[in-house]
């Protein structure tokens, strides 16, 4: 019979399978009709056969063909679809991905802004004219299309920039550089275009590009040159920023931290005619913008945000607000109903230098080491007078450090004098000589301050002038290098000669400050041999305890801090009179002697 495109069958091979019935299957390719016909003619079948093919449907074929086709264009259409946001259309590459925020959203004004009372100031014009733009224009002034906000990361620029649109009550289309360029040429500038369609629609309001040295890096920087996808980009937002009228009242407002590195076009007068500086705040500045993060947050009467402020120079906005969130994270691990000055005081260490690390077991050969290490930067900062006040000391582990020497200076300085820079290089190799004179050997704790004394060294010499030999100059021109867009590199612009004589002048520094170092502590060995005891049995020390060690009043010390324990127990018993008062055990610790003088370590591995 045949079956598709083959033949099947059965026959006898001989007689005695004939006699026996046993036939022999068989399977057989399809030759034709014509050709089986004349051959079945010849040679007569066995038994009945069908000589119609049973062919394959058309459609099934086509269908077969079909499905690769339809699945590889699914998973491209897919994957585009990735790429764009699972919110967006497949084929909306040029469409802007600015966020609007609105009237109906959370508003912020220029009250929930502290510290930056300049830049406020210079805000305010772009607020009036958006809320009353016929007072300008009456007087033919224009205002400025774009206004730029430059200052370090967490200053508050994106925060000054949507007070802006608050006050004046007005839409705020806001977008990242980043989000302009993509792989695909030309995407940038569609989006750019639409960007200030949408814009022009919304009128008046304000467009603010947070990070713009993404896209508006200066021109002709790297392998791309005028076909490069970002300078398209950038060449777009040229042609915008001038495109619009004034009646439009659309204004532009971008931030960045890298200034230096902007198209010198995107800065001239009348796209980014306005430059605002966002800078750290200052003591006041800080105190204000802590009592703005202290709302609706329960902190403890006791707390004074003026010391919390003293404390913390050269905190930006973003390092406060994130101080105050890790106090109350704290507060409640504690399981305390309100943010205590403890807390605050723990939340600007874990800002500093990051969480404790107290699981870390160190042996007390390495306790030690670090206990004289940290006791040297301490004696050497409290000695030298142009150095910061020591406010703590540890040797328990934070972040990447084994321990640590916190110094906080006065007041804001916004100038370095050389004397104090000499002192701060002395400061820094206090920890390798105190390990040196104690231990009697060295040890790699010290690499990071090595490399920083180095540093500012180096720094004092061909950036600063301050070296007494090669004189006021500077050593080392800043250099534009195209393939890095235009980022800075240094490269010498000095003889061999004055680089050896550079060399020699750091290695002087260097050396002048290590003996001065070497004599301070070689001088108060018993101080340091007393302060490196203390922070081993305690592990940290504060300020006061700090103090008495350096002014030889531990013993006192000692006897009133005992004196204070009782008075609280005594008064904690008599607050809790009507139930059983909790045994607590005496403070049974000795008064540390200082050691005599000479005698060497007085911890013993």
């Amino acid at each position: 019979m045949l079956k598709t495109q083959a033949v099947t069958g059965s026959f006898y091979p001989d007689a005695a399978a004939k006699e026996a019935k046993k036939k022999t299957e068989y399977t057989t390719t399809y030759l034709g009709q014509d050709s089986f016909a004349t051959l079945i003619d010849q040679y007569p079948p066995l038994e009945e056969y069908n000589a119609n093919a049973q062919d394959t449907s058309w459609w099934v074929t086509l269908l077969a063909q079909l499905i690769p086709v339809v699945l590889i264009v699914g998973v491209m259409f897919f994957f585009i679809n990735q790429m764009q946001g699972g919110n967006s259309k497949v084929m909306s590459f040029g469409k802007s991905r600015a966020k609007r925020l609105t009237r109906d959203q959370p508003r912020i004004t220029f009250k929930d802004v502290a510290g930056v009372e300049e830049a406020v100031e210079e805000l305010q014009e772009i607020k009036e004219f958006l809320s009353n733009p016929g007072k300008f224009q009456a007087l033919g002034a224009k205002i400025p299309k774009g206004v730029l906000l430059v200052g370090p990361p967490g200053t508050g620029k994106t925060l000054l920039a949507r007070a802006v649109a608050g006050e004046a009550g007005v839409p705020f289309f806001t977008i990242a550089g980043s989000d302009f360029v993509e792989m695909f040429v030309g995407v940038g500038a569609s989006r750019v275009r639409d960007l200030f369609e949408q814009a022009k629609a919304a009128s008046p309001c304000i467009v603010f590009i947070d990070e713009l040295d993404a896209v508006g890096r200066m021109r002709g920087a790297g392998l791309g040159g005028g076909h490069d996808e970002r300078e398209q980009t950038l060449n777009q937002l040229l042609v915008e920023m001038d495109g619009f009228d004034l009646k439009d009242n659309v204004i532009v407002m971008a931030a960045t931290n890298r200034p230096d590195v902007l198209d010198s076009a995107l800065l001239r007068p009348g796209r980014f005619d306005r430059q605002v500086t966002v800078d750290r705040p200052d003591r006041k500045g800080r105190f204000e913008i802590l009592k703005i993060h202290a709302r609706g947050k329960p902190v403890s009467e006791n707390v004074d945000l003026e010391v919390i402020a003293q404390r913390t120079p050269g905190f930006t906005g973003a390092d406060l607000a994130n101080m105050v969130n890790e106090a109350a994270l704290l507060a409640a691990r504690h399981g305390k109903k309100q943010v205590e000055m403890v807390e605050l005081e723990e939340s600007i260490e874990r800002v500093i230098a990051g969480p404790e690390k107290k699981s870390r077991i160190m042996s007390e050969k390495e306790k030690r080491i670090i206990a004289y290490h940290e006791a040297g930067h301490a004696l050497v900062g409290h000695v030298l007078p142009n150095t910061d006040p020591i406010h703590k000391i540890s040797i328990i582990s934070r972040g990447r450090a084994l321990g640590y020497t916190l110094a906080l200076p006065i007041e804001d300085k916004f100038l370095n004098a050389k004397g104090e820079m000499l002192d701060e290089i002395a400061m820094l190799l206090g920890g390798r000589v105190a390990e040196e004179i104690a231990i009697g050997d060295i040890t790699t704790g010290a690499s990071n301050d090595i490399e920083r004394a180095t540093k500012l060294a180096r720094q004092m010499i061909t950036r600063y002038g301050m070296s007494d030999k090669l004189g006021p100059m500077t050593l080392g021109e800043q250099e534009h290098e195209v393939f890095l867009g235009r980022d800075f590199s240094n490269t010498p612009n000095y003889s061999p000669e004055i680089a050896y004589e550079i060399d020699k002048e750091v290695r002087r520094m260097i050396d002048e400050a290590f003996d001065k170092s070497f004599k301070i502590l070689s001088e108060r060995r018993a101080q340091l041999d007393l302060m490196a005891v203390v922070l081993v049995d305690r592990e940290t020390v504060d300020k006061d305890e700090l103090e008495a060690l350096l002014n030889g009043t531990w013993d006192e010390f000692l006897v009133k801090e005992k004196a204070a324990e009782a008075e609280k127990r005594d008064s904690d018993d008599s607050a809790s009179a009507d139930s059983e008062p909790e045994q607590k055990p005496e403070d049974t610790r000795p008064i540390v002697d200082v050691p005599p003088l000479g005698l060497g370590p007085v911890a013993q591995d």
